[in-house]
């Protein structure tokens, strides 16, 4: 479903909600547990406090071990039902009546007949939404995996789908807006703290990849990247708590009181912390997932050429063992090919030469190429780029030129690469297909970090927008919460 339409359908819900409670929110019965069931309903005093007639009694019952009084709306405001059993135990209940006669108790925007059907309402359209994600994501994914849409389909059927199960065991024990409103701001908060045992672990694994990374490679703060991220995520999560803790514990700000709205602006930025990682931590598997699918593909056997992504050389001029990993894998690959179809494949090793490296990097593929036993035939070097987005964009240009203009793509670069590669490649129109080489363990986690950053740089805008509308909602959603508490 498109948006708007997913927008059209949450008026919709909010209007069939509403129509409900009009339609049976002018009568409400009040349900008070009773320690005897020895005394007739006759036997509890019911009175009302109020300025004028705003609630009427039109009954009151026993059933089970609860004495139902029954009201029924007279006028706007505000009216307190006092109950006295006949041991002279008394309870009072505040009650609302809002505009069209709706009666809700205990809250401003409290219990109230037919608000049963608000939590059902919220999980169906959440529901909706969900398989919305879900369509839009196998429609994306059918034409392409490479794209950055992708990640976002994929990090909100993470986020949604946690979400729905955790208002599961809700569901049908909420029955005021209120409550509804509480659920759904710890449901979306929770996912933070439900994945953070798994992100502490992965943050631990990370440390230790590191400080092999930072032994072997050197000091350098890129090398750092995945304890930083780990470092984050995990404070993130849990310095809310700690300044949660801290407030409750102070003598400084009141927090216990309910009518002071520093107790709301603690379970905001909580609430709003949480939120804004949830997403942001969703999005971060939803990364690792498509990730590691594109890393372990492998590419469709009718391929014409297959272009090798080039990276820094020796100062001798022959391949890093990065480098060789990514023209080894290519020649696996068209190895593969010729065995299962008996196509041959023509390679393109693509990179140009750094102000520190002796030749271009095209070139030094080739003549590794070559050393495998590879005919020079066979191999079209793209000795200009700059970067990965040149790498597909000049090599495509000189791939037509060789006359093959519709030809069938396959890339090799380093596990960690694919992924993004794909994506460059898509956004120039270009169908390519990737195939991964691994690399050591310590430096593809750190580099996968760096991929990751890159990924949410790009969508940059695309992301904050999501942020910042989902602390918009948190912000309106607990404004409901502090006026209800406080009327």
């Amino acid at each position: 479903m498109k948006r708007k339409t997913l927008i059209l359908a949450g008026v919709v819900f909010i209007l069939i909600g509403a129509a409900i409670l009009i339609a049976f929110g002018s009568s409400f019965s009040w349900k008070i547990p009773v320690s005897s069931a020895d005394y007739a309903a006759e036997d509890y005093s019911v009175t009302i406090e109020q300025d004028h007639e705003i609630v009427r009694v039109t009954g009151q019952h026993l059933e089970g071990q609860n004495l139902c009084v029954d009201l029924r709306s007279v006028s706007r405001g505000r009216a307190y039902l006092d109950v006295v059993d006949p041991n002279g135990k008394a309870r009072m209940e505040v009650i609302y009546v809002h505009l069209f006669g709706i009666i809700t108790a205990g809250q401003f925007l409290g219990e109230s007949t037919g608000s049963k059907i608000i939590p059902i309402l919220v999980m169906i359209y959440l529901l909706l939404v969900l398989f919305s994600v879900i369509l839009a994501y196998r429609r994306s994914t059918r034409q392409t995996l490479y794209r950055y849409a992708n990640v976002r389909y994929l990090g909100w059927i993470i986020f949604l789908s946690i979400m729905l199960l955790l208002q599961i065991p809700y569901l049908f024990n909420t029955s005021s807006l209120i409550s509804t409103i509480g659920t759904t701001l710890s449901s979306a908060s929770s996912v933070a703290t439900i994945v953070f045992p798994i992100a502490f672990i992965v943050s631990i694994f990370v440390a230790i990849s590191n400080i092999q990374l930072l032994r072997r490679e050197g000091r350098n703060w890129r090398n750092l990247l995945g304890i930083m991220l780990g470092l984050l995520v995990c404070l993130s999560t849990v310095l809310p708590s700690l300044l949660s803790d801290y407030l409750q514990s102070s003598t400084l700000i009141d927090v216990h009181n309910e009518r002071l709205i520093w107790t709301y602006l603690d379970s905001g930025v909580t609430d709003i912390v949480l939120v804004s990682l949830s997403y942001l931590e969703c999005i971060l598997w939803a990364t690792v997932i498509l990730a590691g699918k594109a890393a372990k593909r492998i590419p469709a056997f009718d391929k014409d050429h297959i272009l090798i992504l080039g990276s820094q050389i020796r100062k001798d001029g022959t391949l890093t063992p990065l480098l060789q990993g990514r023209a080894d894998r290519a020649v696996e690959f068209a190895r593969m090919q010729k065995e299962a179809t008996g196509k041959d494949i023509i390679f393109v090793p693509s990179g140009g030469q750094g102000s520190d490296e002796v030749i271009a990097e095209a070139q030094a593929i080739k003549n590794y190429l070559i050393s495998t036993g590879i005919p020079e035939d066979k191999i079209l070097a793209e000795d200009a780029s700059t970067n990965t987005y040149e790498n597909f964009k000049n090599s495509m240009a000189l791939i037509q030129k060789s006359g093959a203009s519709d030809a069938k793509i396959a890339f090799s670069t380093t596990n960690y690469h694919v992924f993004r590669s794909g994506i460059l490649a898509e956004q120039q129109g270009i169908l390519a297909e990737g195939i991964g080489s691994r690399t050591r363990t310590y430096f593809w986690v750190n580099a996968f970090v760096r991929e990751f950053i890159a990924t949410m740089y790009s969508e940059w805008r695309k992301h904050l927008r999501v942020i910042l509308s989902l602390m918009a909602l948190t912000v309106f959603l607990e404004i409901l919460v502090y006026i209800s508490n406080i009327l």
